[in-house]
């Protein structure tokens, strides 16, 4: 779970450091490869993917806006005021509940099974991704 937290802020920090014309086609190309890994990863059924993709593009979308606002809260240098600190841990906090909130409405559509592989397929793709921008690791 604290991984997944910290690749996925990771993740939506690279997207923004592309240049800004580059970014929204590497953005439409990075999400298209990650939808068609998911939808083939989870193999969701012709009555599961139009109820899965509206619930999963909320859930993305929110977690997006959260991870951002942890990024701009944290500020380079490690001399953060105890405030800044408090509403990093309440925006990881909220990452958590987000999460939470999120596998109870997945789980009315996907099998657990399918809900553990997606958390897995979007660990690798996170990977994957980050392995691609950054070739010396």
């Amino acid at each position: 779970m604290k991984s997944l937290t910290r690749l996925l802020v990771l993740f939506f920090g690279l997207l923004l450091t592309l240049p800004a014309m580059a970014q929204n086609q590497d953005r439409q190309k990075i999400e298209s490869a990650k939808i068609g890994l998911i939808t083939n990863r989870l193999n969701l059924t012709t009555e599961q993917a139009p109820q899965f993709w509206p619930i999963y593009n909320e859930y993305s979308d929110r977690r997006r806006d959260i991870s951002r606002q942890l990024r701009k809260s944290t500020k380079p240098g490690g001399n953060e005021a105890i405030s800044e600190l408090n509403e990093s841990v309440e925006l990881k906090q909220k990452l958590v509940d987000l999460e939470k909130e999120y596998n109870a409405k997945f789980l009315r559509v996907i099998s657990p099974q399918q809900l553990q592989e997606l958390h897995n397929t979007e660990r690798m793709f996170n990977k994957m991704l980050i392995d691609r921008l950054n070739p010396q690791n």
